[in-house]
Order: C-alpha cells, then sequence, then structure tokens
C-alpha cells in the first residue's frame, strides 16, 4: 500500500488503519527461508528451487506466505505440491487447449512430473499461469530432489486428481454439457480439484513426523477442509467464472429458482431469486464447517495449525461476506485486508478459531430473512457451528492468566451452568470424602486393597479419638472397682457360729 493508500484508510476506516498497523508492527515471521540456516531445508541455494518459490509467489501471493512459514523441509515439500497441482489445473482450465491434446497430457501429468526435462508450451496466451508450464522442467528437477516419502504422496494424488479431471474435462468436450446437474456431481468435483490435495497434504504431514502418523487416514476430514475452502471460492468467483464460460454452481442448486443459464442470475430483475440461489450454495459449504474444526483440533504442530487455519477462517469470512450480497452476483469480491489481517493473528489455536467461526456464523444467520426458503437451514447449520464450539470448549470457561503468567481456567460467574459445575464439583468431593472414610472401616483404600501401615498417615483428630476412648474406658473400670470396694465395706461382718 502507498502513503496515499494509508492516508485514505486513515481517513475512511480508522479502526482498519489500526489493525493493519498492529499486523505490520507485531506480527513476526516465524521464517526467513532466504537465510544461510534455512538453505539446507528451503533449498534457497539452488536456482531451481529460488525460481520455483518465485513461482509460488506468482501464483498464489496468499498461499504462499503461510507456506514459507511452515517448519523444515516441509515447507518446500508444500511448495513444490502446489506448484504441481496448479500445472495440472492451468492445462485442465485452459479452453483453448483440444480435447483431443488435453486428454493424454492430463492422464500422463504424474509421469510427466518426474519425467527431466519435460514442459509444455501448448497453453493459450493469456493462461496466467502459462509461464509455470513453459518452465515446468525446472519444477520436475526439484521434485525428483524430494524424499521419497515425499514425492510418493504427490504422484498418487496428482494421478487421482488428473483423471477425475481429465473426465469432466472430456465430458464437456464431447457432450455439450457445461453444467454439473446435481450436487453429488458438484462434491465429486471439488473433491477432485480440491479435496484430494487435503488428503495429499494430511500424508505429507504424516510422512513429516511433525504430526501424527494416523493423520493421513483422516480421509473424511481432509476431504471437508479441502471442499470448504474449493466451495467459498467457487461461490464468490461466480461473475468471473460466468464471464469465462465456466460453471461450477450445481444446477441441482439454482435451477428450482427457475433459472435455465446462471447467467441469468445477475439480471437486475432476477436479483432476488439470484440470492436464494447464492444462499443455497452458501447453506452447501457450511455443511462442512464442523469436519474443518474437527481437523485443526487433530493438529499439534504450529506452523502446520497455522498453515491450515488461516484459509480456514479467510474461507468462513468470506462466506459471511457473500452471503446476501447482491454485489458478489456483478463483481468478484473479497474480505478487506484489516479484516485479514485479525484473522491471520488470532488464528493461533482451536479454541479461538472455534471462537471465529461462531462470531462468524452468528453474522450469518442475522443476515438471513425468514422469506428465504434456505432460512430454516441456514439457522440449523449456524446453530451446529455454535454446537461444536459449547461441545469442546464451553464459553462460560474464560482463560486467563495468574500473576505469574501460568494459565487458569475461570468460570463466567453470571453463566447458569457455572452453578451447575460448582454443585457437581461439590457433590464429587462428599462422594469422595465418603468413599475415603469408608475406606477407612473397612481397611480397604480407594484402589480395593488393604492399606499398608504407615504411622505417618495417622491424623491428629485419629489419635485424639483412639486416646480418649481409652481414657474412658479406663475411668469405666476404676469407678467399677471403686463402686465394688466401697460395697464391700459397707457390709456387716458375719457372726460366728
Amino acid at each position: 500500500m502507498g502513503i496515499g493508500n494509508w492516508i485514505l484508510l486513515l481517513l475512511t476506516h480508522p479502526n482498519e488503519f489500526r489493525s493493519l498497523v498492529q499486523f505490520y508492527l507485531y506480527h513476526e515471521q516465524k521464517r526467513d527461508i532466504t537465510s544461510m540456516k534455512e538453505h539446507a531445508t528451503s533449498g534457497w541455494d539452488r536456482e531451481s528451487m529460488r525460481r520455483c518459490w518465485a513461482f509460488l509467489d506468482q501464483t498464489s501471493r496468499s498461499f504462499s506466505a503461510v507456506i514459507k512459514e511452515l517448519d523444515g523441509d516441509l515447507a518446500r515439500t508444500i511448495c513444490m505440491f502446489y506448484l504441481v497441482l496448479r500445472g495440472l489445473d492451468t492445462i485442465e482450465d485452459d479452453m483453448t487447449i483440444p480435447d483431443e491434446i488435453k486428454q493424454p497430457i492430463l492422464r500422463s501429468f504424474h509421469k510427466h512430473t518426474v519425467t527431466p526435462g519435460w514442459k509444455f508450451d501448448g497453453c493459450g496466451p493469456s493462461e496466467k499461469d502459462r509461464q509455470l508450464l513453459v518452465e515446468y522442467s525446472t519444477v520436475v528437477d526439484e521434485v525428483n530432489r524430494l524424499s521419497p516419502g515425499y514425492r510418493d504422496v504427490i504422484i498418487d494424488i496428482t494421478e487421482k486428481m488428473e483423471t477425475g479431471m481429465a473426465d469432466y474435462a472430456h465430458k464437456a468436450a464431447t457432450t455439450g454439457s457445461i453444467y454439473l446437474e446435481t450436487v453429488a456431481e458438484y462434491d465429486l468435483y471439488c473433491h477432485y480439484v480440491a479435496g484430494l490435495v487435503g488428503e495429499g497434504l494430511s500424508g505429507i504431514f504424516s510422512a513429516s513426523g511433525k504430526e501424527a502418523v494416523w493423520i493421513k487416514d483422516q480421509l473424511e476430514l481432509s476431504n471437508s477442509m479441502g471442499l470448504l475452502l474449493q466451495k467459498t471460492n467457487i461461490i464468490r468467483d461466480y461473475r468471473e467464472d460466468v464471464n469465462d464460460q465456466r460453471y461450477f454452481w450445481p444446477r441441482e442448486i439454482w435451477g428450482k429458482y427457475g433459472f435455465k443459464e446462471m447467467k441469468e442470475m445477475y439480471a437486475p430483475e432476477a436479483r432476488q431469486r439470484a440470492t436464494w440461489a447464492q444462499s443455497g450454495m452458501v447453506l452447501d459449504a457450511l455443511r462442512h464447517t464442523t469436519d474443518a474444526l474437527d481437523y485443526l483440533r487433530i493438529l499439534k504442530n504450529q506452523s502446520v495449525f497455522n498453515f491450515c487455519a488461516i484459509p480456514a477462517t479467510m474461507a468462513i469470512a468470506t462466506l459471511e461476506l457473500c452471503f446476501m450480497n447482491p454485489t458478489m452476483l456483478d463483481r468478484n469480491i473479497k474480505i478487506r485486508k484489516a479484516e485479514a489481517a485479525r484473522l491471520i493473528m488470532r488464528s493461533t489455536n482451536p479454541r479461538e478459531v472455534a471462537i471465529i467461526f461462531c462470531e462468524y456464523a452468528r453474522k450469518i444467520h442475522a443476515k438471513a430473512i425468514p422469506s428465504d426458503p434456505n432460512f430454516l437451514r441456514i439457522s440449523i447449520a449456524c446453530g451446529k457451528i455454535e454446537q461444536w464450539r459449547e461441545h469442546y470448549y464451553p464459553s462460560f470457561v474464560q482463560l486467563s492468566s495468574d500473576p505469574s503468567g501460568a494459565a487458569r481456567q475461570d468460570l463466567d460467574p453470571y453463566d447458569a451452568r457455572t452453578l451447575i459445575v460448582k454443585q457437581e464439583q461439590a457433590l464429587d468431593a462428599e462422594l469422595s470424602k465418603k468413599k475415603y472414610i469408608e475406606g477407612l472401616r473397612n481397611g480397604i483404600n480407594s484402589d480395593g486393597e488393604r492399606p499398608k501401615q504407615n504411622t505417618n498417615e495417622v491424623t491428629i483428630r485419629e489419635t485424639m479419638m483412639y486416646t480418649g476412648g481409652a481414657a474412658v474406658l479406663i475411668l469405666i473400670v476404676a469407678s467399677a472397682v471403686v463402686w465394688f470396694v466401697l460395697k464391700v465395706m459397707a457390709e456387716p461382718e458375719g457372726v460366728e457360729l
């Protein structure tokens, strides 16, 4: 941003100005891949890898920043994974490539990716990532430098993805069908282009040793993470895709509102019906949110968590921006930079991410109107996010720190659930006390075993109790003896006969 933009932002949106200043001042870069100590894992000392990092910056600035902050060789590995899939996606999206040329390239792309010297210069001149394929031999060289565990994951996912992309491209070219008809078909398409990316990332995380080995088997959660991001982009990019004659919204959602073609939705007279279709698309994307939250909960490496959490919070914020927003039908819209900066700074742990999801779910619910045919289902979808958060991170449990800086949990005194928790805690304490006393009486400890003798464990109260009992017993015996003696002395002496 230039100085003029900063001044304009200060005058028009002072709160956003403050957020951006805080971000630039306090958000620390976690890693510098260009430093010499990072060369062993980032590959910055090689010309070919520096070129790959440059391609990453050109193809996706948003993902580039979070990828570069991943620990160790994860950054370089995921950089290569992203570039391979970007190259594949570029060929699939290029409408200037005839199907008879596109099909063999797509279906063999996993082989080309490890074939030294392979590159492709057949993309149209207007394709934005054309240069990546022109210099794809550089990508091939770096992929072949990866460890076999990483390379196998990348090639496996590439082969699965290319098959699905080729099938859809061939269908569009040979049948003349340009639309996805059903939500199930839409899900399958998104699985091929994004869900498999989630599966591949989980496989890479597992192979790195920075996450649990079994995370690669969490296919449903990995798929949902990918679908949430992909569907958000498809919703947001409606106008751009329609202008380019790319139609990803399923007819099952928008066709029920009387539209025969997707381009009819941005006509001024069709705005209300188009808004209902838009609402249906947002509703469909929301069903992946709780799976995404489940996935984030099982991550343990901080850099991996940030890499996954930041796009997820950006996605829920973008869905809220698109919901009931007719501007989206006219042009591509994005969340503001200050909002993105706040999300980056906050997306540091599962609890805070859950809170972010709830905040935007409440905004979506507040914007919903009863006349929307999807109103009830939108309300339920937002409620599920609230329910998930309350189950894992109850809102009446507040995190704070004591004077020493140690974390502690406080209960909100104004929340009715606090009284229930305190009563349960008191009941548990009372039951534990009764169990302990009963065990002492029976000579059995809490584990069901007879306790070992230990004089140090005898309390003062128990000592006094035993001493008092002995004293009372002695007093009773002494009293009985005295009584007997006095009685004998009081009797008259007998007369001898």
